[in-house]
């Protein structure tokens, strides 16, 4: 092992067992066995040697991502994915939090690539008509309050105790962002023997009703955005295409009561 490699793999393990998240450079270079001059040599200061810590907890976390390979139901991909964040954050609680921290004025180039992952899975969701706004805003809402939650976990354990707390706030930002039959609580399955061609498709919304209604035309434009970017040739003109795209997200996106 590299001396750098050695310095980030022993930084990594004080932050996660040090009380409060912090590590000082001199504990660090004591268990790495290197001298101050090495440490500054290959990460210039403290904040830089934090700042490669982020980078290589982001990795980590996006070891679980990138191997992925996607589901036929793009919503329960969804769901695990909020549930592998939180999870990921309980197991490293200091590592989270300092991945998150406002001290890292510049996100990393792993952050970005997490946001592009959820981007794209909400964009599977949007072809198959099942999302209610636009994949980028849609993604801004889940991961602002998946990370939200996930520091509130592990900042303030005594205070959020309930396990079901993550749960419920993934199912109701969840709510917000699909449509309403994909939130709809499960339908008991008729039995096959004695089929009733009279009663509605349970996974189809009620469309008398005032929120089915409600999210049609949203859900309608995220979709049709959603399809026009998976087009093989260009449907329109560069500013065709942009004006449409405005205008389909402007529908996507609009607020409702």
């Amino acid at each position: 092992m590299s001396t750098k490699a050695r310095i980030l793999e022993v930084t990594a393990a004080l932050v996660a067992e040090s009380p409060d998240g912090d590590v000082s450079t001199r504990a660090v270079c004591e268990a790495a066995g290197v001298g101050a001059p090495a440490l500054y040599r290959h990460f210039g200061d403290k904040e830089g040697l934090l700042s490669a810590v982020v980078d290589h907890g982001w990795d980590k976390y996006l070891a679980t991502k990138r191997d992925r390979a996607p589901g036929t139901d793009p919503v329960q991909d969804l769901r695990d994915g909020w549930d592998t964040h939180v999870e990921f954050a309980l197991h490293n609680p200091n590592l989270y939090r300092l991945m998150n921290s406002p001290a890292m004025r510049t996100p990393p180039a792993a952050a970005l690539e997490s946001h592009r992952i959820l981007t794209a899975d909400l964009q599977r969701a949007a072809e198959h008509g099942k999302l209610r706004l636009a994949p980028e805003l849609a993604a801004q809402i889940i991961m602002s309050a998946n990370v939200g939650v996930a520091l509130m976990l592990v900042s303030r354990p005594a205070t959020f105790t309930d396990e079901s707390v993550s749960r419920r706030v993934r199912d109701s930002v969840h709510t917000m962002v699909f449509t309403p039959d994909v939130m709809a609580p499960p339908t008991a399955t008729p039995d096959p023997s004695t089929p009733d061609p009279s009663t509605p498709d349970p996974s189809t919304p009620d469309p008398s009703t005032p929120e089915a209604d409600e999210s049609r035309l949203p859900a309608t434009a995220a979709r049709l955005n959603a399809l026009l970017r998976q087009a093989p040739a260009p449907v329109l003109s560069p500013a065709e295409d942009a004006l449409l795209t405005e205008w389909l997200n402007r529908i996507s996106n609009a607020p409702r009561s």
